[in-house]
């Protein structure tokens, strides 16, 4: 190969020759594939700008060293792409339909960047992710899974994992679990958008959701058309007279381990929940988010298993294993289950068999019971560090809500607020922590109270790092 003539046209020819050689360089088998895509990129990338007149072709092909077919076809095969453009007599230019390729993905996924402590609420601890049981999970479902299971599934989902899925959730949570109202879904994110579909195919158009609650709901079910009322939380769990005076006639709900208050719902509010649900002829959606994680007792039953009838239930294993999985359940009354399906189907053709079947076989296999253990073992630990440490650096402080799930709720004395000022410190110095009153729908009545408190989430924390964070936090707010 030889530098480029001088000819007119000579900056192209160089800028050409430069672009294009290593492609000219390619095993002979894969030379015209590799010359087509450096050409292509070339102009996508804007190294090539619109209006270029580029060498011909039989310039070109002595410049690289290649034969002038080589370099006909390319410029052939590029204008009929829209990237060149040519006529008789009058050589081949950039074309100008092509935008210079945007700049690289960027990842914003949340996170709390350059934290020194990090205390945000709703992540579990990625490390424990069982890695070495899912990949022999996955080998075997790989060796054994029929071909005509790679196809279009069922929009449930996999009769096989639908009926684990009823075992698991019958066994464990007390749910009324036929498989055939199982829904298979990209999470409880998706499980929500689809009883919010539901909701507005049957002409409603608000939902109850709990004040304080997840911030979340208001958004996915404002993209099925319902609009979220928030309804407050008491002692016991959503707050009746209230809800009866909203107008709704389906409300969202976390009763095993309210979000985030931290408190299980009572008897007495469970059975009178339903009872409303009866005589609205309404539905409650409940979700199940950390319904396995119970540290002190048994967890209490889902609300589900009292009137599947007028309870939606949903949960995932994004504590249990990762969110990144995007996989949950979700089971319906059986009048509302072809108006879901149907919607799931339009919205993707089912979640991906291969995941399914996976996860199915480590059901089978006791792996995710196992799973579940090792969490439980790992997260009861870190509350206990948690409150430990809150004990020791912040006197006074009281730790509210049962034993269970991913969080806590601390409520610091007076000493150290008011809480705006106290959160600015805190953040100041490098620690990430949110405030109940983020969680709020609605301003309550004690907005602007001096006492701060606070939602720490403490599963993806080890021991050590937690008592080092609250120290930090400590000396922030003393400081």
């Amino acid at each position: 190969m030889r530098p480029p003539h001088s000819a007119p046209g000579g900056d192209a020819a160089s800028a050409a020759w430069e672009l294009l050689l290593p492609a000219a360089a390619a095993p002979a088998r894969t030379r015209g594939r590799s010359l087509q895509a450096a050409l292509r990129e070339a102009v996508r990338s804007g190294r090539l700008a619109p209006g270029t007149r580029l060498p011909s072709s039989r310039d070109l092909a002595a410049d690289l060293g290649v034969s002038r077919g080589l370099v006909t076809e390319a410029y052939e095969q590029l204008t009929a792409e829209g990237y060149l453009r040519s006529g008789r007599g009058a050589g081949t230019w950039v074309g100008a339909a092509v935008r210079a390729a945007p700049p690289r993905a960027h990842d914003p996924a949340p996170r709390a960047p350059g934290a020194r402590a990090d205390f945000v609420p709703g992540t579990p601890d990625l490390a424990l992710f069982p890695r070495a049981a899912w990949a022999a999970a996955q080998r075997g479902v790989l060796a054994e899974l029929p071909h005509h299971e790679l196809g279009y599934p069922d929009p449930r989902g996999l009769p096989r994992l639908r009926t684990a899925l009823a075992e698991l959730l019958a066994r464990r949570r007390g749910v009324v679990a036929d498989p055939e109202r199982i829904v298979v879904v990209s999470g409880v994110a998706q499980a929500t958008t689809l009883l919010g579909f539901a909701l507005h195919a049957r002409g409603v158009r608000t939902v109850g959701v709990e004040d304080p609650g997840s911030p979340q709901h208001d958004a996915l079910y404002a993209a099925a058309g319902v609009d979220a009322v928030p309804v407050p939380v008491d002692g016991e769990g959503l707050a009746l007279e209230p809800l009866r005076a909203s107008g709704v006639r389906a409300v969202v709900t976390t009763p095993a381990h309210q979000f985030p208050t931290g408190i299980a719902y009572s008897a007495r509010r469970r059975a009178a929940l339903l009872d409303w649900a009866r005589s609205v002829d309404g539905i409650v959606l409940e979700d199940d988010y950390d319904g396995d994680f119970r540290y002190d007792r048994a967890p209490v039953g889902a609300l589900q298993g009292l009137d599947p009838d007028r309870v939606a239930y949903t949960g995932s294993v994004s504590k249990s294993l990762a969110p990144g999985l995007r996989l949950g359940w979700l089971l319906v009354p059986e009048s509302w289950m072809d108006g879901v399906v149907e919607r799931k189907r339009t919205m993707d053709l089912g979640h991906p068999a291969l995941d399914q079947a996976l996860f199915a076989r480590f059901l089978e296999r006791g792996d995710y019971d196992r799973q579940l253990r090792r969490c439980q073992r790992a997260y009861r630990e870190r509350r206990d560090a948690l409150a430990a440490a809150l004990d020791a650096h912040f006197p006074g402080s009281r730790v509210s809500g049962i034993a269970a799930g991913l969080h806590v709720i601390a409520t610091l004395p007076e000493r150290y607020g008011p809480e705006e000022r106290f959160l600015a410190r805190v953040a100041a110095a490098g620690v990430a922590v949110r405030p109940l009153s983020a969680y709020a729908h609605a301003p309550g009545e004690d907005a602007g109270a001096k006492e701060t408190r606070l939602v720490l989430g403490y599963a993806h924390v080890p021991p050590a790092r937690i008592a080092e964070g609250v120290r930090l936090m400590a000396q922030a707010a003393t400081g």
